[in-house]
């Protein structure tokens, strides 16, 4: 019953998800994914591993050629159905490791746009746009978002491989989540977010809001609105997908 959260900077850690994780019984411990790579049989026997978010992308394996290592373990992991969730960064990795794809996400003026702020999700088989009648885990663990603004933070667009449909969607985003099996769910948006956290956020990605002109009253007051409800339905969501496995 362990579980590694592996990171790519510190203050996206595992958030509101800590709780249910630890009241299932999941000793928790964090490593960083280049300063302390996992072994090969760390990939394939601890009980639990959670791949977190960061602000490079898959495809930047020449600034970061440990992005290649840990791809190869997620593939290696996953394909012995060992449990693993991903959030943001880390549902683009294994996307990459299942065979699907990552792309810059396209805004409605055609050009590239990023996704940072608070909307709710369109869930799959719920007449929302979201596609696929019965798409895996839109029945399931991600019932508890079904109305529940959460937080989006990102620039990238994950392209599932084949067989793999999308959970859930927004406008331009047409995955923001996906489940293979009962053992692995990726998660596009920041369901683990916790509104406690969100200074620490603003400063670590300062660059990347600028550039992309967040409004930062308005992101902090929509924090303060909805951030207990996302705490409230991550923690559900967490605990009744652990009770699945």
């Amino acid at each position: 019953m362990n579980c590694i959260a592996i990171h790519h900077v510190r203050f996206e850690d595992l958030g509101s998800f800590a709780q249910p994780l630890a009241d299932a019984g999941y000793q928790i411990s964090y490593r960083h994914a280049g300063a302390a790579p996992l072994s090969e049989r760390e990939w394939i026997d601890t009980g639990l591993i959670v791949v977190l978010g960061g602000p490079i992308g898959v495809k930047d394996t020449e600034l970061y050629p440990w992005l290649a290592a840990e791809v190869e373990g997620l593939a290696q992991r996953l394909s012995r159905k060992r449990p693993t969730v991903g959030i943001c960064l880390g549902a683009q990795l294994m996307a990459a490791a299942l065979g699907g794809r990552v792309v810059r996400r396209i805004g409605s003026s055609g050009a590239p746009e990023a996704e940072i702020g608070w909307s709710v999700l369109g869930l799959a088989g719920g007449g929302n746009g979201a596609g696929g009648a019965d798409a895996a885990g839109s029945a399931g663990p991600l019932q508890h978002l079904r109305g529940v603004p959460v937080l989006h933070w990102h620039g990238d667009n994950i392209v599932p491989p084949d067989g793999v449909l999308a959970a859930a969607a927004t406008p331009h985003t047409p995955c923001q989540a996906y489940a293979v099996g009962k053992h692995a769910l990726g998660l596009q948006f920041h369901a683990e977010f916790h509104a406690d956290a969100l200074e620490e956020w603003l400063t670590g990605h300062a660059v990347e809001l600028q550039h992309a002109g967040v409004d930062f009253p308005r992101l902090r007051e929509d924090t303060r609105r909805h951030g207990d409800g996302l705490i409230r339905a991550g923690r559900a969501l967490m605990r009744d997908w652990l009770a699945a496995l």
